[in-house]
């Protein structure tokens, strides 16, 4: 890979990081940005990999011919090890400062230990701050740049062993994943492989101990049909690291050839060292799809999704504010029948009201004039007439207003939003009561004694003439004592009989100028009343219309808010879709050229 000529996958891999920023994804710039370093470095980053116990760390010293990584049974690797080339042996732990450290931070402290020590370090305890061990060994294998990794069983119980793993796997050019031949590929081992070609598509499977189990080539058999049911498309080699390493002390070449080895290295050589530029461009091509599907997908539900919610939403808005004047209309309809309703009824009761205490006060009148002479105590009986006419007049306007602010209070609540400030503070005139002219006094008679004496005399004369003819048949004269005393007694009942008619005249002359004055007082002040009630219509009506209108401006407004948040939401979401779709043609290009590199095919479109 040089650093002169740009490598064509450089360009691809570049506008993806771009497209990460543009699709504000930092996580997945990150990761690009680290691959990017990785694939410009020279070096060539072989991954061993697999579960515990299946000849890792010995394949690896059969590789290089030298016991690099600590082998045994009661011994485990614990931390990444990274063998690479150098002119003379050396060892190293790379540790950090934080238990919480990772691979991928920068190193804060390397120390050099003895070579022969070093897989003693990375099998122990006391590894726990160490998060890789590097060394250095004089091998024509490495000198082209090749790095071999020895990593952690991936399934140890212990998880911060199976991270640090798949954290080197983001680092790894190639992967060697190894499977023992006591038995076909698990359903373990399988996931594993196809987690590492996500990450790392140059992958080949080496089935290890093939000296310990004479039917290996059975359990070779069944892997590889394993692999092309799975379809995953890795190669599968054979080896037995202890033949190898057995073959290299005797220098036999025929058991080195029975260890599997020389196809091993043939692929290494052929398949990873002579085809790094290959390598680079399948790796970039695996991380920069994964990056662009994990785009696109969000992408694509929005423009599925259309804002479903905040549109909902807006579009509940507008019909809610429709809704609400469409509401206050039918309730305009509906307080305005209220108010010409009981405004009806409220004239009524209180002419009613007013009929009948005039009516009471009548008869009250009636029944005074019945035994009382109007010539003795006019001024005092005016007085309690104008005294209970005035009390009539009052408590029938306080009922008037008492049933007025009932009404107003009523409409009111017709309202879509009832409040107490809805109802008006006064719908009465200024000027409701006027005064009634005063009881006119009826024309009363005076009894005077000349009147009394002209009124004895023509009754006296009857029974003066009656009784002397009649006590003339007895040969009396017509005037004597008896006709006398019946003319006396004919004339003082007379007398009495004109006192009682004239009373009855002055009775009922009361009676009647009291009538008038009540008449009048009932016509005025009914009238008022009816006045007053079209009055209190007329201002309810006023008020509740201004308030009417009002709240249908407001509702109105709010309705054209709506409708223009609405129009706006539209427009800005089919601006969002011209500019998705635009971003989603893009994307899906990128993905072409992706495609171009050599990664695995994958379904998008637009």
């Amino acid at each position: 890979m040089s650093q002169v000529m740009a490598p064509p996958w450089l360009d691809v891999l570049d506008e993806t990081i771009a497209a990460c920023v543009t699709h504000r994804r930092p996580d997945l710039e990150a990761r690009l940005r680290e691959k990017r370093a990785q694939q410009l470095d020279p070096k060539l980053r072989v991954l061993v990999v697999g579960e515990s116990k299946q000849g890792k760390s010995q394949l690896v010293n059969a590789l290089l011919n030298a016991p690099v990584c600590a082998v045994g049974d009661d011994i485990t690797t614990t931390v990444p090890t990274f063998v690479q080339h150098a002119d003379t042996p050396s060892a190293a732990l790379v540790r950090n400062a934080s238990a919480r450290g990772s691979i991928f931070h920068t190193p804060t402290e390397r120390i050099a230990v003895p070579i022969e020590q070093v897989t003693k370090q990375v099998s122990t305890a006391r590894s726990q701050h160490v998060v890789r061990a590097e060394i250095g060994i004089p091998r024509a294998l490495l000198d082209s740049g090749l790095v071999l990794i020895d990593t952690p069983g991936v399934g140890d119980t212990r998880s911060a062993h199976t991270a640090s793993t798949f954290a080197t796997l983001m680092q790894a050019d190639a992967a060697l994943l190894v499977s023992d031949a006591t038995g076909e590929l698990t359903s373990a081992e399988m996931t594993l492989l196809k987690k590492v070609m996500e990450a790392c598509p140059n992958v080949t499977v080496v089935v290890t101990k093939i000296d310990l189990v004479p039917s290996w080539r059975t359990v070779v058999e069944r892997n590889k049909a394993l692999l092309a049911r799975a379809g995953v498309p890795a190669k599968l080699i054979p080896v037995s690291s202890a033949l190898r390493l057995r073959a290299a002390k005797t220098g036999d070449q025929r058991l080195n050839n029975e260890s599997g080895f020389p196809e091993l290295l043939a692929c290494v050589q052929r398949d990873i060292v002579a085809s790094a530029d290959l390598l680079a461009r399948r790796a970039v091509a695996v991380v920069a799809s994964s990056a662009i599907s994990q785009l696109v997908t969000p992408l694509r539900e929005e423009l599925t999704a259309h804002d479903s919610s905040r549109t909902a939403a807006t579009i509940s808005t507008l019909q809610e504010a429709q809704r609400r004047v469409d509401e206050l209309r039918r309730r305009s309809a509906r307080w305005q029948n209220v108010l010409n309703d009981e405004m009806a009824d409220l004239i009524s009761d209180v002419e009613y009201d007013l009929r009948d205490r005039t009516r009471k006060i009548l008869r009250e009148v009636d029944k005074t004039y019945d035994e009382a002479d109007p010539a003795i105590g006019w001024d005092k009986f005016e007085q309690w007439l104008e005294d209970n006419l005035n009390e009539a007049a009052t408590t029938n306007f306080a009922w008037l207003m008492e049933r007025a602010e009932w009404v107003a209070a009523k409409v009111a609540k017709n309202f879509p939003v009832y409040r107490e400030d809805l109802i008006p503070g006064s719908v009465l005139p200024d000027d409701l009561l006027e005064p009634v002219g005063r009881l006119e006094k009826p024309k009363i008679e005076p009894f005077s004694i000349p009147q009394k004496l002209f009124t004895g005399l023509r009754g006296s004369y009857g029974g003066v003439l009656m009784f002397g003819l009649v006590t003339s048949l007895a040969g009396m004269p017509l005037i004597n004592v008896i006709s006398l005393g019946a003319g006396a007694l004919f004339g003082g009942k007379s007398i009495l009989d004109e006192s009682d008619q004239r009373l009855k005249r002055r009775q009922a002359a009361a009676k009647a100028a009291a009538q008038r004055h009540v008449d009048d007082f009932f016509m005025k002040f009914s009238k008022d009343v009816r006045d007053s009630g079209r009055h209190i219509q007329r201002s309810l009506r006023n008020h509740f219309s201004t308030l009417a209108e009002e709240f249908q401006e407001t509702l109105l407004e709010s309705a054209r808010s709506a409708k223009r948040a609405v129009q706006d939401d539209q427009t800005e979401r089919e601006r969002r879709l011209r500019e998705g779709r635009k971003e989603l043609d893009k994307l899906v290009t990128l993905y072409k050229r992706v495609q171009a590199l050599g990664g695995p095919a994958m379904e998008l479109s637009a």
